[in-house]
C-alpha cells in the first residue's frame, strides 16, 4: 500500500486527478469505477479543468458507480445518477451510455445485482477503482461486518452513515436507509484502486484502514490486501497516522527513485 500525504484537500485531489489522468493517457478505453460524496468532489473539479483546457478526453471511458440508493429515480437530486451528472458527466466527452450505476426499478434487486456484475466482467473488470472512505470505515455502502469476499449486493446503511449523509437532504426529504452496493469483493478485483481521504473527521478511519488489523469492522482495511491501492491523504486526514513520518519518507524516496 502507497500511502502520499499531502498538506491540503486540493493538493490531495489534484494528485488524483493527475493519477487518473495518466491511466487514461495509457489506456484510452480504460474502465473506471467511480464514488461519490463529498472527498471525490475536488477530484472531479480537477478533472473537468483537464478536459476543459483540451488536456484530456473521456470519449471512450466506461465507468461503473459504486453505489446507489432504493428508491431514487435517476432525476432525483439526491441519487447519485443525478449526482455524477451534475458533478462530472456533463461537463466531460463522455458517452452516458457507458455510465453504468447499479439501479434497480423493478424490485428484482438479486437479479439487477448479478447484472451488474456481469456487465463488469463483459466490459473487461475495472482498471481503476476511485473510492471514498467514511467515518465507520466504510467504502462503498459496505458497512462495518460486511464480508471482505461480499458482491454487488442490497446493503441496509447503518445510523451512522444516515446521519453523516443526512446533511445532503432537504427537512421534508424522505431519506433512503438502503442501497444497492458494489461488494469488497467486487472492489479488490480492480487492477488498481486509489482512496482519498481529506479532514481531521476521517482520520480515525484512515488509520484503522492504513494501520489496523484486516477487519470487517473496517471494511477498508481489506484494501491492506490488494496489490496496487494508493490511499492519498490530506494533513488532517493523515493526523492519526502511527508511522506519519516514515510515509511522508517512503513517499519521497518514492518520487526520487521511481518516478
Amino acid at each position: 500500500m502507497r500511502v502520499v500525504i499531502l498538506p491540503t484537500d486540493q493538493e490531495a485531489s489534484n494528485f488524483v486527478a493527475d493519477f487518473i489522468e495518466k491511466l487514461i493517457i495509457d489506456k484510452e478505453n480504460a474502465v473506471l469505477g467511480l464514488a461519490t460524496g463529498s472527498s471525490v468532489l475536488l477530484t472531479y473539479e480537477a478533472l473537468i479543468k483537464k478536459y476543459q483546457s483540451g488536456e484530456m478526453s473521456f470519449k471512450n471511458i466506461t465507468t461503473f458507480n459504486l453505489d446507489e440508493y432504493i428508491g431514487l429515480k435517476p432525476d432525483h437530486i439526491q441519487s447519485y445518477r443525478h449526482y455524477m451528472n451534475r458533478k462530472l458527466f456533463n461537463h466531460i466527452d463522455i458517452d452516458h451510455k457507458k455510465n453504468y450505476i447499479p439501479e434497480c426499478f423493478n424490485k428484482d434487486y438479486e437479479l439487477s445485482c448479478e447484472n451488474y456484475e456481469s456487465k463488469i466482467r463483459q466490459n473487461g473488470g475495472i482498471d481503476l477503482q476511485l473510492l471514498g472512505i467514511g467515518t465507520n470505515g466504510h467504502i462503498g455502502f459496505n458497512e462495518p461486518t460486511s464480508s471482505l469476499n461480499s458482491r454487488t449486493r442490497v446493503k441496509t446503511l447503518t445510523q451512522n452513515t444516515i446521519k453523516n449523509n443526512s446533511r445532503f437532504f432537504e427537512n421534508n426529504e424522505i431519506q433512503p436507509s438502503i442501497a444497492i452496493t458494489m461488494g469488497i469483493g467486487t472492489i479488490m478485483e480492480a487492477q488498481n484502486i486509489i482512496l482519498i481521504g481529506l479532514g481531521k473527521h476521517k482520520s480515525k478511519a484512515v488509520a484503522d484502514l492504513v494501520e489496523g488489523p484486516v477487519s470487517s469492522f473496517c471494511p477498508g482495511s481489506a484494501l491492506q490486501n490488494h496489490g496496487n491501492v494508493v490511499v492519498v491523504l490530506d494533513n488532517l486526514a493523515a493526523s492519526n497516522l502511527k508511522l506519519y513520518d516514515y510515509y511522508i519518507h517512503t513517499e519521497k524516496m518514492y518520487q526520487e527513485y521511481m518516478c
